[in-house]
């Protein structure tokens, strides 16, 4: 079995604390992501796994035992680098092979599991040839080669794709997440890079600070952030968040907005409360004409992106990034007005900046 578990696991520099009182279990075969901007922790936090820095206090677990004090080498971990760190003097067949010499396997056993991984990542025609003979994407493939050949209880990644151009990193991105999935390897990747952590990880630990504030599924942490600060540092653009104060009108509710004054519907235990609404950019439908309880904004900047457009519009103070359909060119300047989607409304308070539970049935007052 190959479950990790962080219990209060802290690690200090001096006087910063880069990892501060971090609990996470990683099941048997699953793919966690750690999420988060440089110098929130998942890199020192990856490094405590590996035994490659000592935890202050806490404890680690790999399978069924304490890992908090053992040496790298006794951990039963592979690493994949950011810097790739293939052996510059060795064929790539010796590269693949090093970790298993080192564990002084049999050479037939090398030999069986070095063209095992080469075929299974499409580098079989590479194996006598020397880094400095083969690109960046097939160096990287290497080094996952040399990596998974040892069949290791865990597979530790630090950032492997960010040295890699924008389309070799797409192909990648997919070629490894096949590869984890046909190997079933419990597996820990980190990445600031969003889109990654959204389209490769069974589950994602967003980190700030050294804590992890919020672990859960791709989906659950792009549409329901339990911060305001994983609202915006996940997803391309970040989620809108509008200033707004919930009050009673009537019989209903309304959010009263810098740009105009939103009904709602069943969201009476918000009343009072200052608040952001947050809204992602695909669930704002933009229109050219006014209508019942749209908002009027006005356009500011349209950026074609090919499948959509991406228009940054103002209304009232706020700024906010809402998609629209190829074919929708507004001019810069002009008004549109805005429709938002009710189900994707979300909201945070605005003095602590975190989610605030509503009941489920809350709506825009329907037209």
């Amino acid at each position: 079995m190959a479950e990790v578990r962080f219990q209060s696991v802290r690690k200090t520099f001096g006087k910063v604390t880069a990892v501060d009182d971090v609990d996470l279990d990683v099941a048997d075969g699953e793919f966690v992501v750690l999420l988060g901007p440089s110098g929130c922790g998942k890199t020192t936090l990856l490094r405590c796994l590996a035994g490659l820095e000592t935890v202050d206090s806490g404890r680690i677990h790999i399978g069924n035992r304490d890992a908090t004090d053992l040496p790298p080498r006794r951990r039963r971990i592979s690493m994949v680098f950011q810097s790739y760190a293939v052996f510059p003097h060795l064929r790539v067949r010796d590269n693949i092979a090093f970790g298993l010499k080192m564990q002084k396997e049999p050479s037939r056993v090398i030999k069986e599991r070095v063209e095992s991984v080469a075929a299974l990542l499409g580098i079989t025609d590479l194996l006598d040839r020397y880094p400095s003979q083969i690109s960046g994407g097939q160096r990287q493939r290497v080094a996952v080669a040399r990596a998974i050949a040892v069949r290791s209880d865990v597979l530790l990644m630090d950032e492997p794709l960010s040295n890699l151009d924008a389309l070799l990193r797409l192909q990648m991105r997919a070629e490894l997440k096949a590869l984890l999935l046909e190997l079933g390897a419990t597996t820990i990747y980190v990445t600031h890079d969003q889109t990654e952590a959204l389209s490769m990880g069974d589950r994602i630990a967003v980190m700030q600070g050294g804590r992890i504030v919020q672990l859960d599924t791709p989906l659950e942490v792009y549409d329901h952030p339990t911060e305001k600060f994983v609202g915006d540092f996940v997803g391309t653009p970040p989620m809108n968040f509008l200033a707004a104060r919930v009050e009673q009108n009537g019989g209903g509710q309304v959010a009263q907005l810098s740009g105009g004054t939103l009904p709602l519907q069943g969201v009476g235990d918000l009343v009072g409360r200052d608040l952001f609404l947050g809204i992602r950019a695909e669930a704002i439908a933009v229109e050219a004409e006014p209508s019942d309880h749209a908002i009027r904004a006005a356009v500011v900047v349209n950026e074609p992106l090919g499948s959509h457009n991406l228009i940054t519009v103002r209304a009232g103070t706020d700024l906010l990034k809402v998609s629209a359909g190829n074919h929708f060119f507004p001019e810069p300047g002009s008004d549109v007005w805005l429709r938002l989607v009710p189900d994707k409304i979300r909201w945070i308070d605005r003095d602590s900046g975190k989610a605030v539970a509503v009941t489920r049935d809350q709506a825009v007052a329907p037209a």
